[in-house]
């Protein structure tokens, strides 16, 4: 048989429910034991005893009484209040049949000494009318009860409800992040294919060859990981000089790149291939459309608890427009990862530099741990 996990179960837990009816009847134990105090009843010790042994068989059947209402709880709301106040019904009578028991029948002579009651209690159908009498009010402490019962039934079942959407947020900002993740990978392994077969067709066999093992070396290292995981900084810096190496076989004279990265942030936690989108940027729009010389720098900083990195380069063509970066994958990859990871905390800002060519900025919290 397969076990249901607590957020599949529903109306209120056993445990709640036993403390709820522990909480009533003690609480009647209390008003009971009072109002007799008040009213000055002989016998208090005698009578506290037999109250002892209502108040725990009053326990006991209000506790299947439970049982019998949580029979109900897959039925709506209209049928489980029908349910609750009709069965509240039989188990008052029960109980007032219990505490007749308990007080009238069982030696009351040492509770009830008095001529009067014996005279009462010698009448046809007084036992009835006692019975009778007493059950409605225990009608309406058991309907007490049961308005508690599908109180707590309700909330039980609201958080229930909030922890499945929840888990259905959290697998759906999974499967973004999934999503996202993976469009970066085939994007790179496309443009790194166009520039291979132009090597192969300009018979470039030995940068051909390099270029193949530097792309195997990127992809072993970038597919160990989860694309959930976020991964150490170093190690995504580690990955963009792979892929730098292999643009680099494409744009020998052209292509310079420099790392700017205190030892202090090394161990930070990015998203994995957070950079990639950033520096095929850079190579697409700063070192390809141009014949120049070409730097490509990563850098980072900490600011105020923030991670500040930043891909710019110092090209001297236009920057991407926003059919190139602003939608599809590009910066809009970038930016929608960074929201669906830290939200309003992931933060991308870019465009062209005082001095020429062009930056992307991405802020994010420092997070040094799980990674």
């Amino acid at each position: 048989m397969t076990s249901l996990s607590p957020d599949d179960e529903r109306g209120v837990p056993p445990t709640v429910a036993l403390y709820s009816i522990l909480g009533f009847w003690f609480f009647y134990a209390i008003l009971i034991t009072l109002r007799a105090a008040v009213m000055g009843f002989g016998a208090q010790g005698e009578m506290a005893v037999r109250r002892a042994i209502v108040t725990a068989i009053g326990v006991v059947v209000t506790w299947i009484f439970y049982l019998a209402l949580r029979r109900f709880d897959r039925q709506r709301l209209i049928v489980r209040v029908i349910a609750a106040f009709s069965l509240a019904a039989p188990f008052a009578i029960a109980t007032a049949a219990a505490n007749f028991t308990i007080f009238n029948i069982y030696d009351p002579a040492g509770i009830f000494p008095d001529a009067d009651y014996k005279k009462s209690a010698s009448e046809e159908g007084f036992a009835l009318m006692q019975i009778a009498e007493d059950a409605i009010g225990r009608y309406f402490f058991l309907s007490a009860w049961a308005g508690l019962y599908l109180a707590l039934s309700y909330a039980h079942e609201a958080q229930r409800t909030e922890r499945r959407a929840a888990r259905l947020e959290r697998a759906a900002q999974q499967a973004e992040l999934r999503s996202l993740r993976y469009q970066v990978n085939p994007h790179f392994l496309f443009n790194t294919l166009n520039s291979l077969s132009s090597l192969v067709m300009k018979d470039r066999r030995d940068e051909a060859e390099q270029m193949i093992l530097s792309l195997s070396n990127f992809y072993r290292t970038s597919l160990t990981g989860d694309p959930l995981d976020d991964v150490p900084l170093e190690e995504e810096v580690h990955l963009q000089t792979l892929y730098l190496d292999i643009e680099g076989v494409r744009f020998p004279d052209r292509l310079t790149t420099r790392i700017d990265i205190p030892d202090a942030l090394l161990d930070a936690c990015v998203p994995g291939l957070i950079l990639q989108p950033l520096v095929e940027n850079a190579i697409k729009y700063g070192v390809s459309r141009t014949s120049s010389a070409v730097r490509i720098t990563i850098a980072a900083r900490e600011e105020d608890g923030l991670l500040h990195l930043s891909v710019t380069d110092d090209g001297d063509q236009p920057p991407p427009g926003v059919a190139d970066g602003g939608s599809g994958i590009g910066l809009a990859n970038v930016r929608d990862r960074l929201h669906a990871r830290f939200g309003e905390a992931g933060l991308i800002d870019h465009g062209p530099r005082p001095g020429g060519g062009y930056a992307v900025r991405l802020t994010l919290p420092i997070i040094r741990r799980g990674c």
